[in-house]
């Protein structure tokens, strides 16, 4: 499997990117941090929002620079959550991650997937607006995959932009969805430098062996033609990537994944960087 061809399956090579044109929405005091509400440019016309976690000593130490890290929200067919999970403000405290995160020195960028929160149809509703954009890439001889991976790049490019960012120094995490998120967008941003992953890589062979039916970023047309979603995963490498899984977690077959990630190993490993991957799966969690 190569990027060329993985690329051509996705949708093709992504657009140029416009001005992110950022607008500052409104920012709140969360006493050691502050929640900035932004609006940035995805595609010519099309806008998202996220919200910005900021360290307190980024604003007040004139020319400092810290790492930044983009979070990915879950699915859980919870589409009224999304950035607002992920930065502490609504849904399940477990998922608060963006708080936890910035307390240790990082800039965290929470944007909406799209169908997510502020991303949501006027009329259909979550399920089937998911199904309607899906659908839609499709017919466009593209994925719902390529325009995740498009959005979340813009992310990047957010955070990236920011003169307090150290664009040196950028990292993802995701649960869920927002796993999958992780590593469909490794092999695609060399500006993510540390990629974490909690819960999804749900490769075609489990999917059909299990009859699992999952979120739609997670099929690539005509993948399976050239190999599955381990060999997309290690297209990541040398860059590194770490995956938790559960073994309870019936989306997740664990004994299709005691199979896979061995195989992302020795792929990491054909590229010179065996020690760049690893991953953990925890025997009493779902």
């Amino acid at each position: 499997m190569n990027k060329t061809d993985v690329q051509r399956l996705l949708g093709g090579p992504w657009p140029e990117p416009p001005a992110l044109e950022t607008e500052s929405l409104e920012t709140l005091d969360r006493g050691d941090y502050l929640a900035e509400r932004i609006s940035y440019q995805l595609e010519p016309g099309e806008r998202t929002e996220a919200w910005l976690l900021t360290p307190k000593s980024s604003s007040m130490a004139s020319g400092s620079r810290f790492p930044g890290i983009a979070i990915w929200h879950q699915h859980n067919d919870e589409y009224h959550l999304g950035k607002s999970e992920s930065a502490g403000f609504a849904g399940n405290p477990m998922h608060h991650t963006g708080p936890l995160l910035v307390r240790e020195g990082y800039i965290v960028l929470c944007p909406d997937a799209l169908g997510f929160e502020g991303r949501r149809h006027e009329s259909l509703d979550g399920p089937s607006y998911e199904r309607h954009m899906a659908m839609h890439y499709i017919a466009a001889g593209k994925s719902l995959a390529w325009k995740n991976i498009l959005d979340n790049r813009r992310a990047l490019d957010s955070l990236c932009s920011r003169s307090d960012v150290d664009a040196s120094r950028i990292g993802c995490y995701g649960h869920s969805l927002g796993s999958t998120f992780t590593w469909l967008t490794g092999p695609w941003d060399n500006r993510l430098k540390c990629m974490v992953g909690n819960c999804c890589m749900p490769s075609q062979a489990a999917m059909d062996g299990t009859a699992i039916n999952h979120s739609f970023s997670n099929y690539i047309p005509g993948l399976n033609r050239i190999g599955d979603i381990p060999e997309y995963v290690a297209l990541t490498a040398p860059r590194r990537l770490h995956l938790n899984f559960g073994a309870e977690d019936a989306l997740n077959p664990v004994e299709y994944l005691e199979k896979e990630l061995p195989r992302v190993a020795i792929l990491y490993k054909d590229a010179g960087a065996e020690d760049a991957f690893s991953w953990y799966i925890d025997s009493d969690a779902g």
